[in-house]
């Protein structure tokens, strides 16, 4: 098979939540772990960092990932959804795995991948892990795709669990109470391994500390230890972020190559989780390592899509957040932007929560409504109508591409253009 059309067999033969949304969600560990004892057990021969969260773990994964390898460490980073190519969901050293790779692993392994009725999750899954032991690697950040307890990467006993925030979403599969879905997230928890929280939350921190208890694995909540006192933009796309110890007062300054006020957050969060990785494990991370890291996070991994710059005059940003808790951010900082008009070209998928963000969504601004051209893609008129209840009208137009060229043409050169409500619209302008 060529890469293509080992693309289109994954895709269409494999259930895939990128694709179909929860119908593709396969609750359970068993399929995944029968595989990978097909494989020798992959995820055994080096280390990991399991992320988890809401919102945040992309960023926190790939910055983690970044000061690894800043710190001489060979590190594998396994995360989802990808924007442009299936390729970007399996890096080594941020460089994404190659074509054969893929197609090789399904010509040998497909007539186990359909015995066992796998899911395009965990497919990709074990063929990163396989992928990370080919090559070597001494320890790989592995982001969660969904949930924890029973998502396809639990089966690792990782050095450091982060969990970066608990929000509302996925509720038909995870629960639909802040307390339900960090149970689910906990589940990443292993017995004796620390645990990282980002951000604090009355509604979760009992059930953070009752399943650490539990498993005797030390907890520490990184915004109770760490803030970010200040931001200071520095061209270039970087900021320089200021980092107080909140015991002693001691302050860090940090380059990072990460915009957007949810930054704030994740920058504490990744910070705590290295410094807990330097200090209670055998991975060694210097200040030169941190100073590089998060200073090329985004150019040494490949992320894109967060708080990004696509143009300029009107300046033109595209982010992926995508549910309540992300978008509370993203229009905080939109509303921050200094423009005579704000634009907003926004599509959702189709089980997307449209009235818990309503209420986020600022009134005066000019809003184009599309939709991605993915199946799950809600039907951008169908979206104007949900905004049109609250009062909230726009323009239809249902192409992405032309959206975004509407809004260029006709948005004065000095407002600002925000892109997004969906990774796959992003995925379409970046």
């Amino acid at each position: 098979m060529t890469y293509q059309q080992t693309l289109d067999y994954l895709f269409s033969s494999l259930p895939s939540f990128q694709n179909i949304g929860s119908d593709a969600y396969k609750p359970g560990l068993d399929n995944i772990k029968a595989f990978c004892r097909t494989l020798g057990n992959p995820h055994r021969h080096f280390k990991t960092v399991h992320v988890a969260g809401t919102n945040g773990k992309g960023s926190v994964s790939h910055t983690i990932a970044s000061v690894l390898q800043s710190a001489g460490y060979h590190v594998g980073l396994f995360t989802s959804p990808h924007l442009l190519d299936f390729r970007e969901r399996i890096r080594v050293d941020g460089q994404v795995i190659d074509q054969s790779e893929v197609v090789g692993f399904v010509e040998r392994y497909r007539g186990e991948m359909e015995r066992l009725g796998l899911s395009f999750f965990e497919m990709t899954t074990a063929l990163a892990f396989k992928y990370f032991e080919r090559c070597g690697v001494d320890v790989a950040v592995i982001e969660t795709g969904l949930g924890g307890r029973l998502d396809a990467t639990n089966i690792i006993t990782p050095e450091l669990s982060v969990i970066t925030n608990i929000g509302l979403e996925h509720t038909a599969l995870l629960g639909d109470t802040i307390a339900a879905i960090a149970a689910e997230k906990a589940g990443i928890i292993k017995r004796g391994v620390p645990v990282i929280i980002g951000e604090s939350n009355p509604e979760s921190d009992e059930v953070f500390e009752q399943v650490a208890v539990t498993m005797t694995a030390p907890i520490c909540f990184a915004d109770q230890a760490f803030e970010c006192t200040k931001v200071v933009p520095i061209g270039s796309g970087r900021s320089r972020y200021t980092i107080t110890a909140l015991g002693n007062g001691t302050e860090r300054e940090l380059e990072y190559d990460l915009q957007g006020l949810c930054q704030c957050k994740n920058i504490v969060t990744a910070f705590t989780a290295l410094k807990i990785l330097h200090d209670y494990t055998d991975l060694s991370i210097n200040n030169r390592a941190l100073r590089e890291g998060f200073r090329d996070a985004a150019f040494q991994t490949g992320l894109m899509g967060r708080w990004q710059t696509i143009g300029t005059a009107p300046l033109t940003i595209c982010d992926t957040a995508h549910n309540a808790h992300g978008l509370a951010d993203a229009m905080t900082q939109l509303m921050q932007v200094e423009a005579s008009e704000r634009w907003i070209v926004m599509g959702v998928v189709n089980d997307k929560d449209v009235e818990a963000i309503l209420p986020l969504m600022p009134r005066d601004a000019h809003y184009i409504f599309t939709q991605a051209s993915v199946s799950r893609a809600l039907p951008a008129k169908q979206l104007a109508a949900r905004f049109g209840k609250a009062g909230i009208v726009g323009e239809v137009i249902e192409s992405v591409g032309e959206a975004l060229a509407y809004a260029r043409q006709n948005a004065p050169k000095d407002a600002v253009i925000y892109v997004g409500g969906s990774t796959f619209v992003v995925a379409e302008v970046v």
